[in-house]
């Protein structure tokens, strides 16, 4: 059976042109919609009339979703900037957006499916971007407009992505650690399945081969899910005869977590051990001490990521963009240099 992204294929034209040519919106040329509807005659593609006539009525509207993880995983700020750019864009432009979620990938997928089907949204934002997401893969192949926060490692050219360049600012930070005088330093992720974590721990192996230190595989944990005072993993780490100076964590909410456990271990910060995250959210000052972190920009990541769909929603044909939002790294008291003995 051919699909929207078969048609648009053949057309030559994207698949959200597809999408409003079926509901014969007003923004398709003449000249552009007998060209999609010849390539739906010759490859026998039949449109959901029902849902393409929802979506007109409800033109101005879009999803945003949620990775489907555990809760933990929305006590990270990161989403909540996020989804307060989006809002404070959908605001100047009069459009609305919708929250989804779920426990699971299926329950998640069934809700996008639902609001597809419907014809109530007309696009959707990710959150989030991981490999092999049945999520994605499901929005690709019906020819759905999204927009992700993150960059996938497929489909680059068809893919509007907001993102900072994760590679680069763990690059940064770590090298920071080095110019301080650390040599021995860890990487921890506990979402190590998503892109973003990915990146910033290439970065972290590039910093420490351009400065000639060894990359110990003992020094890298990537779990999914905050470590807990007995940790194995981090007791282990810990107790190596030469244990890291300093850590790169993946976010705040890690390393306030990593601190709970290293304290318990009779270790300071940052005198025996330096602690850099990302994020800058709220936790990296209310941590003790306050952390150095690399401030990402959550909220212009949402407000640019807003401005790719409307645009997308009302010019269909436009390329696909791709949008790298900067960085910076903000100091504070849990990094130090290592005392002399650890150099």
């Amino acid at each position: 059976m051919a699909t929207i992204s078969d048609v648009a294929r053949l057309a030559g034209v994207s698949p959200s042109t597809v999408s409003r040519t079926c509901s014969d919106h007003p923004s398709i040329s003449r000249q552009t919609k007998e060209k999609v509807r010849r390539a739906m005659v010759q490859l026998g593609y039949e449109p959901n009339f029902q849902a393409t006539s929802l979506a007109t009525q409800n033109s101005r509207t879009f999803g945003i979703l949620l990775p489907p993880l555990e809760y933990e995983a929305y006590q990270k700020n990161f989403y909540l900037e996020a989804i307060r750019g989006i809002g404070l864009f959908c605001n100047q432009k009069q459009y609305t957006n919708t929250i989804l979620t779920g426990q699971s990938d299926e329950e998640l997928l069934q809700s996008v499916q639902s609001m597809v089907k419907s014809g109530r949204v007309e696009g959707f934002i990710l959150l989030y971007a991981r490999e092999d997401d049945p999520i994605l893969a499901y929005l690709q192949a019906e020819g759905v407009l999204y927009v992700l926060i993150g960059q996938s490692k497929k489909d680059l050219e068809d893919t509007i992505y907001v993102n900072n360049d994760n590679i680069q600012a763990c690059r940064e930070l770590t090298s920071m650690l080095i110019e301080m005088g650390h040599r021995r330093i860890a990487y921890i992720s506990d979402e190590w399945q998503h892109n973003y974590a990915q990146d910033r721990k290439s970065g972290y192996l590039l910093a420490m081969t351009e400065h000639q230190l060894p990359i110990r595989p003992e020094y890298i944990l990537e779990s999914s899910g905050l470590p807990e005072e007995n940790d194995g993993k981090l007791t282990a780490l810990f107790s190596l005869p030469q244990r890291p100076t300093a850590i790169v964590a993946s976010d705040d909410v890690l390393a306030m977590a990593l601190e709970r456990v290293v304290l318990s271990l009779g270790l300071r910060i940052p005198q025996d051990l330096s602690i850099a995250a990302f994020n800058d959210s709220l936790f990296s000052r209310l941590a003790c001490p306050q952390l150095t972190s690399v401030n990402i920009n959550a909220q212009q990541l949402g407000i640019e990521a807003a401005s790719q769909i409307i645009n997308h929603i009302e010019n269909p044909d436009l390329l696909a963009a791709k949008i790298i939002v900067p960085h910076r790294i903000i100091r504070r008291a849990s990094c130090c240099p290592p005392p002399p003995e650890e150099t």
